[in-house]
């Protein structure tokens, strides 16, 4: 675990926006102390280079926190898009510094601007935003989460109680008739309170369950020490054989 001053240091990232993050949802901390300083583990160091890079491409906060927390978020496709809009903002670079040689070398007489177009980049950057912000299961959660206005804890606590029960079984069989049936019980609840939780966003949650982190330290809380690892691989068994 890294402190607060501890990640500023290792990433560049100022204390002040690390603490900005945290507060708008963007990036948590894994951990806090008993005193309530901020801990990052290495989860949360991987979501903020997938901030950081979505940051040099000049993407929003909101859009980025958008990106980030899609139920659909695949961070191997993520990793994709930013190859290739780093890669366009690469080949324009090269265009402007060939242009300025080119000006230099030749006097103003040079007088061109096809160099200065950004089109094809900002045409990328806005259908990998809409991407993740248009799926079906984004737009549920946005709809399903304004009708429950209000109801948030009461929801978070029914999702709670689901992975008590898994810590109260933990020493079982994932892959058991006990365990399968408490993870379609997690699925019917996911889809009746957030989005449609299809086999492969299960999956992907299951990920994240076992990841370590916010997500695993809650789910620990609720159901005891290794419930979020007992978790992950009881959803990895149900959608193995649904």
């Amino acid at each position: 675990m890294l402190t607060v001053k501890e990640v500023s240091r290792l990433t560049g990232v100022s204390v002040r926006a690390l603490q900005y993050y945290d507060t708008i949802g963007l990036l948590p901390p894994s951990e806090r102390t008993q005193a309530g300083y901020r801990l990052y583990d290495t989860a949360a160091l991987e979501r903020l280079q997938q901030i950081m890079l979505f940051r040099e491409m000049e993407f929003s906060l909101e859009d980025i926190k958008k990106i980030v927390s899609s139920p659909d978020f695949d961070r191997e496709k993520a990793l994709e898009q930013q190859i290739e809009l780093l890669s366009l903002r690469r080949d324009r670079l090269d265009g402007l510094i060939d242009l300025a040689r080119r000006i230099k070398d030749k006097g103003g007489d040079n007088v061109e601007f096809k160099a200065f177009d950004k089109e094809k980049l900002e045409e990328y950057a806005q259908k990998a935003k809409e991407q993740w912000g248009d799926t079906d299961a984004y737009r549920q959660y946005e709809e399903r989460g304004a009708a429950m206005k209000g109801r948030e804890e009461e929801i978070a606590a029914g999702l709670m109680d689901v992975f008590a029960r898994m810590g109260a079984i933990r020493g079982t069989d994932p892959a058991g008739d006990a365990a399968r049936a408490l993870v379609q019980e997690l699925r019917d609840y996911i889809t009746a309170h957030f989005y449609d939780c299809t086999p492969e966003i299960l999956a992907g949650l299951g990920q994240m369950y076992g990841a370590g982190g916010e997500m695993s330290g809650n789910i620990d809380a609720a159901g005891g020490p290794g419930t979020a690892q007992f978790a992950a691989k009881a959803v990895a068994a149900y959608v193995k054989k649904p």
